[in-house]
């Protein structure tokens, strides 16, 4: 099973490196992706590096994406290559887990119609206008999207993360299932 992140420059670090390291826990492989390979910049400066571009990401080789927020989610709503992963996880039916602004990423898709969300409070109005149904509540599960408000909310955030990703497991579903 094969884990992919979605950011860009700017990105929430808690939001990234959480998700990140607690999938390798788990014995995942995670690939970071950006618009371009190489060297990133968080928000408060902490670096990090894209393993793979977004236009050579093939979401049929991974189960789960993870979307943190910060600025990066901004720049990703508007990037056709990020819109376009997210959009096959979404129609696939794949886990597809967003943190604070990171939704907005969802949201570009289209696909966010009567959807369960939260998200950033900043957010809220977009979620809305995408005609989702926002809670305020730190955690919301919809099948298989799951999204949360803030970097306090990692703890379960990413309880449901790997409780779906064992779920995962345990049927054998590989990453283009």
């Amino acid at each position: 099973m094969k884990a992919l992140i979605l950011t860009s420059d700017e990105f929430e670090e808690a939001e990234l490196l959480v998700p990140y390291y607690r999938l390798l826990e788990e014995n995942i492989a995670v690939d970071i992706a950006a618009q371009s390979r190489g060297a990133l910049r968080g928000k408060h400066g902490y670096p990090c590096t894209a393993t793979k571009s977004l236009a050579e990401i093939d979401p049929n080789e991974y189960a789960v994406l993870i979307i943190p927020g910060g600025g990066a989610a901004d720049t990703l709503s508007e990037d056709k290559d990020a819109i376009r992963i997210a959009e096959l996880f979404l129609e696939e039916h794949k886990l597809t887990a967003a943190i604070c602004h990171g939704p907005l990423v969802l949201i570009a898709t289209g696909l966010m119609e009567d959807r369960h969300v939260t998200g950033h409070a900043s957010i809220a109005f977009a979620l809305r206008a995408a005609h989702a149904h926002y809670s305020a509540t730190p955690v919301v599960v919809d099948d298989h999207v799951i999204t949360a408000r803030q970097p306090a909310d990692l703890p379960p955030f990413m309880r449901e993360v790997i409780k779906h990703v064992a779920m995962l497991a345990a049927r054998g579903t590989s990453a283009s299932e």
